[in-house]
């Protein structure tokens, strides 16, 4: 494969996958793509992508496929169904599943690829909207180093790094990692916010003094404004982040590991989750610590 521009095929056109395969496109790649709701093509379709009827077609014409879907049963949904990935010949071709996932579900999907004659690299991104717009993810990979090396093309294309951490599995293995800090420093700012906003603090004030201070961060200058007028759109959704704890805290109870902040945040986003607000911003989990505060 190397030395020629692959063929692409992308199934899973969400939030991320739009902006994705748009980055695709403009460097040149061509890009066929699938998605179970089809209207969701559009923009990408306008943007020079081909559709592709279903995921075996995907694969059939295309020399690499990324699938970005929402959760561990989407991605066998896309594997194991009668149009599915696993029912196209696979020799020669790569599936990078930038899914967020466990590992362990990660690690059979590799092999079921694997046993059809394909190659399997597991890529979930850190990143939400912005970054994936601006070409600005990090890819976070487990699998063969060779293939890690075909796909260096396309990871250039989305983000700015990527890693490759070891085996199958690894890859969501640091996704989740750093899902969990993201989750924990989330609830963090927004209980120091609330606190804030307890005792009478002006909230725009506060917010400058979190940025100017050692604890300032990109994440934190991006979510300000959101925090400043209560309206919580979602870049990433709060369930989504709520999926990627409980995965994290089934990975530590199989190594014996605690998380005791993990397990707290945790039971925060359920009770947001059932509040409704599970389809907002993450950050919006904010708004459920101000409800438990009687503000």
């Amino acid at each position: 494969m190397k030395g020629r521009m692959l063929s692409i095929g992308w199934i899973g056109l969400g939030n991320m996958g739009v902006p994705m395969v748009k980055n695709l496109l403009k460097a040149g790649f061509q890009v066929r793509v699938y998605n179970r709701s089809p209207e969701r093509a559009e923009e990408v379709l306008k943007a020079g992508a081909v559709w592709a009827g279903s995921p075996k077609e995907t694969v059939q014409q295309s020399d690499m496929t990324f699938t970005m879907v929402s959760d561990v049963a989407a991605v066998e949904a896309l594997h194991t169904g009668d149009e599915g990935i696993l029912a196209a010949p696979l020799a020669g071709k790569i599936v990078v599943d930038m899914s967020t996932i466990g590992p362990e579900d990660s690690r059979r999907f590799a092999q079921l690829v694997k046993e059809s004659g394909g190659e399997f690299l597991d890529a979930p991104v850190s990143g939400s909207v912005k970054p994936a717009q601006d070409g600005q993810l990090v890819i976070l990979a487990g699998g063969n180093a060779d293939v890690f090396e075909i796909c260096q093309p396309m990871f250039r294309a989305l983000g700015k790094r990527s890693i490759l951490f070891g085996e199958n599995g690894s890859g969501c293995l640091a996704k989740l990692v750093i899902n969990l800090l993201l989750g924990i420093t989330v609830q963090g700012v927004s209980e120091a916010l609330v606190l804030a906003d307890k005792v009478g603090l002006n909230r725009a004030q506060v917010l400058e003094m979190m940025l100017e201070s050692a604890l300032g961060s990109p994440f934190l200058r991006m979510k300000q404004q959101l925090f400043l007028e209560n309206d919580f759109p979602a870049a990433f959704a709060l369930r989504l982040m709520h999926k990627d704890i409980g995965l994290a805290l089934d990975v530590a109870r199989r190594t014996e590991t605690p998380l005791p902040a993990a397990s707290a945040a945790n039971t925060v986003y359920s009770e947001a989750i059932a509040s409704g607000m599970g389809d907002l911003d993450v950050s919006a989990v904010y708004l459920q610590l101000k409800e438990m505060a009687g503000l």
